[in-house]
């Protein structure tokens, strides 16, 4: 018997399955007890490798239950050790990002005209997690990170 057929009680009728209604066989009632028994054992077996997971109400859109066959084995790695990084949080539980550095600059063409883009270093993040913004944007939100104050001595 195929996984869903035990599991859904019904055969596959998709496009690969095909409809083997040719193959019809009478079955006495002992056969069938047995065989509702098997299914039951299967449908057990198969609960058994399936993980429920406890997740935060804001990820309520997230399906908690998956099998074990969309787990991969973790291969350790000493680069994946994360550092710890204390940073201060308001009574919301909420903090203040604001940009450190600007890192790079391109300018990308569009069909209307061109646009230039920034790559920020943000408070709070390695350099590894900065992100292109629009410099428009930038310089409406934080002019002061444009600003250079040049010592004439």
């Amino acid at each position: 018997m195929a996984p869903f057929e035990a599991f859904y009680w019904r055969r596959c009728r998709g496009p690969i399955c095909g409809d083997d209604s040719a193959e019809i066989v009478v079955l006495g009632p002992r056969m069938v007890q047995d065989m509702v028994d098997q299914v039951k054992l299967i449908r057990q077996k198969m609960n058994a490798v399936a993980y429920r997971l406890a997740l935060l109400p804001a990820l309520d859109r997230v399906h908690n239950v998956f099998h074990v066959s969309l787990l991969w084995r973790y291969v350790n790695d000493p680069s994946h050790v994360l550092e710890v990084v204390n940073i201060k949080l308001d009574e919301y539980l909420s903090y203040l990002e604001v940009p450190k550095e600007i890192l790079d600059r391109k300018v990308r063409k569009t069909g209307t005209g061109e646009t230039v883009l920034l790559k920020v270093l943000w408070s709070n993040h390695n350099v590894e997690e900065a992100t292109w913004e629009a410099e428009e944007a930038m310089k409406e939100r934080y002019p002061i990170l444009f600003y250079q104050i040049v010592y004439v001595g």
